[in-house]
């Protein structure tokens, strides 16, 4: 019963609060923003939010001390500002007053209360407690301590510098949570989660929908002077498949959607990655860069696989047509431009001028073939089933310049047991970027990554690369440490640890009356920002 009277006050409170907007405000209630996600969420907690899935409606109900931008610049959220001490250390952060957390009783006859440094204190504490088993605990390695100097200043401390710490603050991991709610014995914070964000939890029957509403104490405004958000409610449903989605969207039931699934891409867009004519009076496609790099991993600690040859890793690097790749499996979505490991979108990709090069991978192979006395290369190339399609693209391309690839289809657990282990010589891989630094990238290849203790699953040791690798954390410029990531991504490139497939693309479908969606190379989606005009 007392649950029951918490959340209808909440109810209360914020109805009366929100009957009070200015008259800018009023022409844009009642909008709706809908979108469907169809992998069932298991919590709205953010210390668990390590699926896109659990992120994107979490983004809509908390803040963090700072948050990116669509061109990945970090700025400011809670924190108004912060410095960085010479050695790059210590950060101090400013907050900005007048940050409010969602109404709840817990908070007393107020039913709210602003948010303090000592609130990130807390937060923080929480993320790397045994008892909350938060899967992001990890952000906080480089840390050696934090304190909340006073109300409105949080002083963060390191081991050692680590430029990237701010975009490891991004993530939705590092919110901000009252210690009031979450430590309540009446309240489930992992059902009703309370923020500080531009809406509030309202509803969630799961699997089936989720609401959330409006904040009218939102702290952020626009360049006019409007409080955010624009939008008066967000709409999440849980269709499991895809197709009906798109069905959905394309009817006008949905606002939204993301991405290209194979059972409607072809009838949404062209050989050529366009929008087809048919839809193009109804909606509009967004594209951008993917902080996602699709690869070939070998496995450089295998002495025995040809592949530890890189003759052969170059050969098989150069002996495929990747724009062809593209457009004939995935309708032009991606750049087929690569070189190192690092993707477009992030300070530190480089790029290769001639990767194709048939007449140039047969010599390689031909020259391995006459030192070995062989007259045939077998090289087994473990995947899994949702890459069958490109693996048998490369094993046709692969076999004109005298290469025989074998393709060896597992499931993915079983993919990822055998890379972890170093049993498997050539793997099928992806790396979607944790956070906006191209460190996050190049630490695939440092020795002491190696797995299963790190994500250095191609076991690549080399003392050249590690010693420019730890380099890079001492620079403070970031000038200086992009030119040493690029050297490194050149490194790469040349050796050949991983064969990049292609970098990946962000796509976005959505009702030509939403405006000011934006896409962004996290894929995140943020919805303060977005307006939508309503059809009569």
């Amino acid at each position: 019963m007392k649950s029951i009277i918490y959340y209808i006050s909440i109810l209360c409170i914020c109805f009366t609060v929100a009957s009070c907007r200015n008259k800018t405000q009023e022409k844009v209630e009642g909008t709706v923003f809908r979108y469907n996600e169809d992998s069932n969420i298991q919590t709205l907690d953010p210390a668990f939010a390590r699926s896109m899935a659990v992120i994107w409606p979490c983004n809509q109900l908390f803040n963090g001390l700072v948050q990116l931008d669509d061109q990945l610049n970090v700025v400011g959220d809670i924190a108004q500002s912060w410095t960085a001490s010479s050695d790059g250390l210590t950060y101090d952060f400013i907050l900005r007053k007048g940050v409010y957390f969602h109404p709840h009783p817990a908070f007393g006859e107020a039913q709210t209360r602003a948010v303090t440094a000592a609130d990130f204190v807390y937060s923080l504490d929480r993320l790397t407690d045994v008892k909350t088993a938060s899967p992001g605990g990890w952000i906080m390695q480089k840390v050696k301590r934090y304190q909340a100097v006073n109300d409105t200043v949080f002083r963060l401390q390191l081991k050692e510098s680590f430029p990237a710490i701010l975009g490891l603050l991004s993530m939705r991991y590092a919110s901000v949570v009252p210690r009031e709610v979450v430590e309540d014995p009446q309240h489930d914070f992992r059902t009703h989660p309370i923020g500080t964000g531009p809406f509030y939890f309202k509803f969630w029957e799961e699997n089936v929908k989720l609401v959330l509403r409006r904040n009218p104490n939102y702290f952020e405004r626009d360049e006019q002077g409007v409080q955010l958000p624009y939008l008066e409610s967000v709409a999440i449903t849980f269709l499991p498949d895809k197709q009906s989605a798109f069905l959905q969207f394309i009817q006008g039931n949905l606002d939204f959607i993301s991405g290209l699934d194979p059972s409607y891409k072809d009838d949404l867009i062209t050989l050529e990655g366009k929008l087809q004519p048919k839809y193009q009076e109804e909606v509009q496609m967004e594209t951008g860069p993917y902080l996602n790099t699709e690869y070939l991993g070998f496995n450089m600690a295998d002495k025995n696989s040809p592949t530890s040859d890189k003759r052969i890793r170059q050969a098989l690097n150069k002996g495929f047509d990747r724009v062809k790749m593209l457009q004939h499996l995935r309708s032009g979505m991606g750049s087929a431009q690569v070189g190192g490991f690092i993707p477009r979108g992030l300070p530190g990709n480089t790029v290769s001028d001639v990767l194709y090069d048939v007449e140039q991978a047969r010599q390689l192979v031909q020259a391995y073939k006459e030192e070995h006395k062989l007259s045939k290369v077998v090289i087994p190339l473990s995947t899994n089933a949702g890459y069958l399609d490109i693996a048998e693209y490369l094993q046709r391309e692969w076999q004109k310049i005298g290469l025989t690839v074998e393709v060896d289809v597992m499931p993915p657990a079983t993919l990822r047991q055998g890379m972890a282990s170093g049993k498997i010589a050539f793997f099928r891989g992806s790396w979607i970027a944790d956070y906006p630094d191209a460190e996050n990238y190049l630490s695939l290849f440092y020795s002491k990554n190696k797995a299963p203790n790190g994500p250095n699953y191609t076991f690549f040791d080399n003392p050249t690369y590690d010693a420019m690798y730890e380099r890079a954390f001492e620079l403070t410029a970031l000038d200086q440490r992009i030119a040493l990531y690029e050297q490194m991504d050149r490194l790469i490139a040349e050796e050949v640890p991983a064969l990049v497939l292609f970098y990946d693309q962000a796509v976005r479908f959505s009702r030509r009356n939403i405006h000011q969606l934006g896409i962004n190379p996290m894929n995140n989606l943020f919805l303060k920002k977005v307006k939508k005009e309503e059809i009569k």
